[in-house]
């Protein structure tokens, strides 16, 4: 970064939620103001799909912290309105500006997001999506995501279906899967795919990408055996809770949960006679 970079003490993650439209995935506020989102024609899946350009794991700049910096280069498109302590999302992870120039700006990775991301994987010259805030006018075609990364995933298998391609994961996690359903929405390195296969038992679920998301993506381009962030649909996590505060802190058993809704609304109904 040249001279005239502007610096800030290091910030931690910021919380955020943003959204998601289906192949597309975009922050729907930043720590500061609604930013404009782009409307180029050939990135309709990443506000930019570029490359890291420096890593540096124990950056004592001001603007790295003493921690773990990553700097993303030829970005121009997105940082025309950046501010410091703006989030812009890294594949899927929501993380702050901590120093920007025209055309490359500066994030902080704390150890919580390098042990729960890829973001630790990542090496120089590596491709990411980068994705900014969204303003709240844009149309709501997608679901909501925080940038809050739940596990990643590895690539089992890749099958070609037509101009198409089938990805198989596999959740290091494997507790997510309850919140991933076929037709349902899952956020994979930062873009919203349909969910088109889930095997609970084996412990994997399949997404396709068409063609034009392909060339418009990461994951695109990654192998079996390669890794990818996963965020679920927070909806089914706030459902879940519900449903079990409901009785009273009872953990989830499926159809054990749902006898006892029904038991505990069939008394109480009969106790009002």
């Amino acid at each position: 970064m040249s001279d005239d970079h502007r610096a800030a003490e290091s910030l931690d993650n910021t919380s955020h939620t943003t959204l998601a439209k289906h192949n597309v995935h975009r922050h729907c506020r930043s720590r500061r103001q609604y930013v404009e989102p782009l409307s180029l024609p050939s990135r309709r899946c990443a506000d930019a799909q570029t490359a890291v350009s420096k890593l540096v794991q124990h950056d004592e700049s001001s603007s790295g912290g003493g921690g773990t910096s990553l700097t993303i280069s030829n970005c121009s498109e997105i940082l025309d309105d950046a501010h410091l302590g703006d989030s812009i999302s890294i594949n899927g992870t929501c993380l702050t500006v901590t120093e920007f120039s025209k055309d490359d700006f500066k994030v902080g990775v704390s150890p919580e997001t390098l042990r729960r991301t890829n973001l630790g994987s990542l090496k120089e010259g590596s491709g990411v999506n980068l994705e900014r805030a969204v303003l709240g006018s844009t149309r709501m075609g997608g679901h909501f995501v925080q940038g809050h990364v739940d596990t990643i995933a590895v690539i089992q298998e890749t099958r070609p279906d037509g101009n198409a391609v089938t990805f198989r994961l596999q959740p290091k996690d494997k507790s997510v899967l309850r919140y991933i359903v076929e037709k349902g929405y899952v956020t994979l390195d930062g873009a919203s795919l349909t969910v088109t296969a889930v095997e609970d038992e084996e412990g994997w679920f399949e997404i396709m990408l068409i063609a034009y998301t392909q060339d418009r993506v990461a994951m695109g381009k990654k192998k079996q055996g390669e890794d990818v962030n996963i965020e679920v649909d927070m909806v089914g996590k706030y459902v879940e809770k519900s449903v079990a505060g409901y009785f009273e802190g009872s953990a989830w058993d499926g159809g054990a949960m749902l006898e006892k809704m029904v038991k505990r609304m069939v008394d109480e109904r009969l106790q009002s006679k």
